[in-house]
């Protein structure tokens, strides 16, 4: 079946309406720069490798200071010397950035993964790789499939020890590869003829050790450069390998229901019908062995003094082998499902019942098991620089990206809880949990089984041609043009999901060792966490799911063919640009049109295709072709050698979650929820507008203040609706929550303060601060927008020591819904440290410690009486030893 939802003539009719306000902001723009006289256009600074922290910190400001757009930029000795562990680590103390540790399905950890800009979602961001786009790789499986399939990248792939520069683009610019509606991220890697010397040699050992997981584990890293006498041929080889272990403890409150008017509770009490409560409370155990390995080349070819010619590569592999146990309450299904009433003396506050006793409990212990999950992600580039003329230069780039998240072999068994339950919620303190007259220190009967395999898959092929034209005539200093192609895909798979088999509940379970749960688990979450729980060895649940008959393996009657989907993007785009420049001033305007072709290939359920234990379904292909037109125009004054005066105005776009338009519905069958995709969704379209000063009023520094403000005339957001579906645990249809994402409206404005200086000699500090006040038209939250966020860095440095410390906040923000209850994080801020010991010339010792704070997760759902999740991932440390020659 094929659905053709082209808009033709009419979009193209809208578009153009669409731009008449911007396009009228730009001829503004650039009148109001065309009252002076030409001059040469000032370029931005070619990236370098400096060497000290205050050198790093100059060669950055002079970036920004020199560029013609707004920039942040962090240099190569930035990120080394900082306490950062990844791309995202680097750039979260600029002004305007925001990360978080999760993409949305998986809770908090202790690394960052993702970044946001001005109080936006990640995916409305462009992450690029030397100007092209980066393929990801989610490692954990709810967000390789169902409503977490983001666009975001995932940064937790990229070591920062494989990073010259990083810039982040906060206007827009014609040339500017189109899909960020916040701005974009352009890691930038080291080339082999920047390099000074013929032979580079570096590298780095390091030791890391968690203190909650008690585990040091060994990191590498090294590099070597190449180049010739001549300086017209380069190779350049990068390796790591680092690994991490990982404990998280946590407390879940997973999803909220509303207790039924036809529950029995409610029929002896009718004042509790509607009222909310959670449906599971639970004391999880994360365990986790990260190894992430990869590296990265780059040969690099002067032909001639005008032709230059560059391939390089990249590949990263996460393997996250992992194991979480969940000991759960289950107040939502007692009631609502199994008929029980809550014993006297519950409390309801503030619509929730935050309070509540059960003679008997619907809970169980979810233990999953997943040996081989993790992503990677890889890109192979082709380049090249021709000058054709000394006025008129020709750039070029082809290659393909693709990465792939996986979860393969993993197992899902569930044991009953004997006995009663009582719970009391304490807002943004752990909730109180107690199992009166049951057993959980030791294994009970068997509940369910389950597991299988999934994967996303992430591609893309690109190419695409630039040219650049001198003129120096009246306000013209030259032209830009250019044009892009690529073909992306995106699939998500669940060729496999295990059931209970006819021998589960019979046949003993898996064989527990007497293992517990750790005896300070909880320990730093605060109130007073139960913890004599029994633990399962991990391939103690895996020897029992080999079994036969334990668990349903069919790959045909269990294939989950509702979580899947596929999407194909292909888009073309050409631009022009003008550099302008006069006396004081410099800037540029120009249009860049993009056409978006989109293929969805959905399954639906009800249609011929049988066979399956999740329902009959059909396979319907929708496609939709649409054309936006991006004006933008950048100007940049200089009222004095230290005074700097910017202005910007842009049309931007960014295309949707992949699962927003992949309309694969993906459900939880304890929890009734689910979401769901739509296929017709627009993409996310803003007019954005800024203005910043900057005075750089003495050497290596600045203070500065910028204004944005983004008109978001289309965005996603998301809403709950009711649908019925097939209960795979139960057989029987079912009501359920779903989650489905739409579009709507809204706006995004605030103010960004930043402040850097050399103090005492010796000292420094960096301040920054950005206020994003970000709503939607109908007064919903804009999702992931932090109003306050704000980094206070304090560094020393001399010919022999260097060390700093760096404290980071941002303030609650809405991250998503999950099982169809709002999901909050509460504002927090980390500190971390890093000191540095320069033995000689070649050797540096290398001190860095990460959340010196211990800083707890915590999450909430509509309100803060509606706690969602607590979690520690305790402090992190690194020693080592840094080389070169």
């Amino acid at each position: 079946m094929k659905r053709n939802l082209t808009p033709g003539n009419a979009a193209f009719t809208a578009a153009s309406r669409n731009l008449t306000p911007i396009a009228t902001a730009v001829a503004i723009l650039i009148a109001g720069a065309g009252f002076a006289q030409a001059q040469e256009a000032v370029q931005p600074t070619a990236v370098v490798t400096v060497s000290g922290v205050r050198a790093a910190l100059e060669q950055s400001l002079k970036q920004k200071r020199n560029a013609d757009s707004v920039v942040e930029v962090v240099t190569a000795e930035d990120i080394g010397k900082m306490p950062d562990r990844n791309v995202a680590d680097a750039i979260q103390r600029l002004p305007g950035v925001n990360t978080q540790s999760s993409a949305g399905g998986e809770g908090g950890f202790g690394e960052n993964d993702r970044v946001s800009l001005r109080g936006t979602s990640p995916s409305l961001q462009q992450t690029l790789f030397n100007g092209h786009a980066i393929s990801t790789g989610d490692w954990f499986v709810l967000n390789q499939f169902g409503g977490n399939v983001g666009r975001s990248s995932s940064f937790s792939l990229l070591p920062s020890e494989l990073v010259s520069s990083v810039v982040v683009k906060k206007s827009a610019t014609a040339d500017l590869v189109e899909g960020g509606v916040s701005g974009a991220i352009d890691v930038i890697t080291r080339r082999p003829l920047e390099f000074k010397k013929p032979i580079t040699v570096e590298g780095s050992i390091q030791a890391v050790y968690n203190d909650l997981a008690k585990k040091t584990e060994p990191q590498f890293s090294a590099m070597v450069n190449w180049k010739n006498d001549s300086n017209t041929l380069g190779v350049m080889v990068q390796g790591f390998s680092q690994k991490t272990s990982v404990r998280r403890d946590g407390q879940e409150i997973l999803g909220y229901t509303t207790i039924q008017p036809t529950s029995a509770a409610a029929q002896k009490d009718p004042s509790l019908a509607g009222v909310t409560l959670p449906i599971f409370i639970g004391s999880t155990l994360f365990e986790q062995k990260k190894t992430r390995e990869g590296g990265a080349f780059d040969i690099e070819f002067k032909a001639s003094k005008d032709l230059t010619l560059d391939v390089n590569g990249f590949y990263s592999e996460l393997k996250a082998p992992h194991q979480n146990t969940n000991v759960l309450a289950a107040p939502g299904n007692t009631i609502n499902r199994d008929g029980g009433v809550p014993l006297p003396g519950y409390v309801v506050r503030n619509g929730t019942l935050v309070k509540a006793s059960f003679a008997s409990n619907s809970g169980e212990v979810d233990n999953i098991y997943r040996p081989d999950a993790g992503g990677k992600a890889y890109y192979l580039d082709f380049n090249f620089k021709y000058r054709a003329t000394p006025d008129l230069f020709f750039t070029g780039k082809v290659g393909k990206t693709h990465g792939v998240g996986y979860d393969r072999k993993d197992v899902y068994y569930q044991n009953n809880l004997n006995g009663g339950m009582s719970y009391a919620l304490n807002g943004m303190s752990p909730a109180t949990v107690a199992f009166p007259g049951g057993t959980p220190e030791k294994p009970f009967t068997t509940a369910w089984a389950g597991g299988g395999e999934a994967q996303s898959v992430d591609k893309e092929q690109y190419a695409q041609a630039d040219g650049e034209l001198r003129v120096g005539k009246g306000i013209l200093d030259g032209v830009k043009f250019g044009a892009r192609v690529t073909d992306h895909k995106r699939s998500a798979e669940h060729p496999l999901e295990m059931g209970l088999g006819p021998l589960g509940k019979t046949n003993p379970g898996p064989v527990w060792n007497g293992t517990m749960y750790p005896g300070n688990f909880g320990s730093n979450l605060g109130g007073n966490l139960p913890h004599n729980f029994f633990l399962y060895d991990g391939a103690a649940l895996a020897a029992w799911a080999a079994i036969p008959g334990n668990r349903r393996t069919d790959a045909v009657a269990r294939h989950n063919w509702k979580d899947e989907f596929k999407l194909q993007e292909k888009t073309s785009a050409i631009y022009g640009m003008a550099n302008l420049a006069g006396e004081g001033w410099s800037g540029n305007a120009g249009l860049r049109a993009v056409r978006t072709k989109q293929t969805s290939t959905v399954n639906e359920a009800n249609g011929p295709n049988v066979g399956s234990d999740f329902g009959s379904y059909k396979t319907v292909v929708y496609e939709r072709t649409y054309t936006d037109y991006l004006p933008s125009a950048n100007v940049k004054f200089d009222l004095r050698d230290d005074l700097v005066v910017r202005a910007a105005l842009a049309k931007t776009v960014a295309r949707p979650d992949y699962s927003a338009l992949g309309g694969a519905v993906s459900l939880n069958d304890d929890a009734l929820s689910g979401t769901k995709g739509n296929v017709y969704l627009n993409p996310v379209r803003s007019n954005n507008a800024e203005a910043s000063i900057e005075w750089y009023f003495a050497p290596k520094s600045a203070v500065s203040m910028g204004l944005f403000y983004m008109d978001l005339t289309s965005v996603v957001a998301q809403r709950g609706i009711t649908s019925t579906y097939l209960n795979s645990k139960t057989g029987k249809e079912a009501s359920y929550g779903i989650t489905e994402s739409y579009n709507t409206k809204g706006k995004n404005k605030g103010v960004e303060l930043s402040y850097q200086q050399p103090l005492f000699n010796n000292f420094g500090v960096l301040l920054n601060y950005t206020y994003a006040n970000g709503k939607l038209n109908d007064g919903g939250e804009l999702l992931n927008a932090s109003k306050d966020t704000y980094n206070v860095t304090a560094f020393y440095e001399d010919s022999r020591f260097s060390g700093r410390l760096a404290y980071n906040y941002r303030s609650a923000y809405k991250a998503g819904v999950d099982r169809s209850a709002s999901q909050h994080v509460e504002g927090s801020g980390g500190l971390a440290g890093s000191l540095n010991y320069k033995i000689n010339e070649n050797f540096t010792i290398t001190f860095d410690a990460l959340n010196l704070t211990n800083t707890t997760i915590k999450m909430y759902a509509d309100n803060k009486d509606q706690p969602r999740a607590f979690y520690s991932n305790g402090r992190t440390f690194y020693l080592g030893l840094r080389g070169k020659m």
